[in-house]
């Protein structure tokens, strides 16, 4: 695991739930249950800080870092995007969007793309994506004052659901994000038994927690959450996601008392 993920996926699941602010004495102490040394914990934090997403302040002789605006507005849109599945009906419109950037503007036009799988939206072509789910107003609020960058959208109808299941074919790799999901569920379902049973206790569950949660981030930037009549038959998504959130929810007593545990050791230590 990466420490600036991992630092990110902290604040995501737990600390932002106490406050959205840390000791770093607390920080490098949950930190080192991943091997991470307390100087690596210090550049990240440094370098966060730089970037803008997190603040810092001094609390006597210790140094406390709080989410900044923009931190928790990332943390809550990427929490949405990994535990939120779409529901109802789809209403068979895609939504598209069809851009032009110059060829100079390489690493805005890379920036986009990202910006639109994240979002759910696959390439029909190379600057035509699509999207069974309204979101073209969260991508043009991506961009705001972008002069070099023109956003056209439209939202249509196919000639029908032959030709719908084929665009989504033709957008999305959805053999190969099937397959990783399969193996995501050989994974995790049959670790759920010692989960319900309360085997994985303290730091275990930390660790077990959060590499659940790096293993499963890595699919909403694949995965469109397309309408069940648009998914191959079989479809492994739905399931593993299910296994996802009951893993994830029958570790969060004891991964959470752990890092209280923690946060008061390190208070009475200081």
């Amino acid at each position: 695991m990466k420490a600036r993920s991992l630092v990110f996926d902290l604040f995501g699941d737990y600390l932002r739930f106490r406050g959205g602010e840390v000791r770093l004495r607390t920080l490098a102490g949950l930190m080192g249950c991943f091997d991470v040394p307390e100087a690596t914990v210090r550049v990240v934090v440094t370098r966060l800080r730089k970037e803008g997403w997190l603040e810092s302040r001094r609390d006597g002789r210790e140094t406390t870092y709080l989410l900044t605006g923009a931190a928790w507005n990332l943390l809550d849109e990427g929490r949405a995007r990994i535990f939120d599945r779409a529901t109802g009906p789809w209403d068979g419109q895609w939504n598209m969007v069809i851009y032009s950037v110059p060829e100079t503007e390489r690493a805005l036009r890379e920036q986009l793309r990202k910006r639109l799988a994240w979002l759910g939206f696959g390439p029909l072509s190379a600057s035509v994506w699509l999207s069974p789910h309204d979101r073209i107003a969260q991508v043009r609020a991506s961009f705001p004052d972008q002069p070099n960058l023109r956003l056209d959208a439209f939202r249509a109808r196919s000639e029908g659901p032959g030709s719908d299941r084929d665009m989504a074919d033709r957008s999305w790799d959805l053999a190969g994000l099937d397959r990783d999901y399969a193996a995501l569920l050989a994974e995790y379902r049959p670790r759920l038994e010692r989960y319900r049973r309360g085997e994985v206790q303290g730091r275990d569950a930390l660790v077990e927690r959060m590499q659940l949660v790096q293993d499963y981030r890595r699919f909403p930037f694949r995965d469109p959450d397309l309408p069940p009549e648009l998914l191959p038959a079989g479809w492994s998504g739905r399931a593993a996601h299910e296994v996802f959130l009951e893993a994830h929810g029958l570790l969060r007593a004891p991964a959470e008392a752990f890092v209280d545990g923690v946060s008061e050791g390190t208070r009475q230590a200081s």
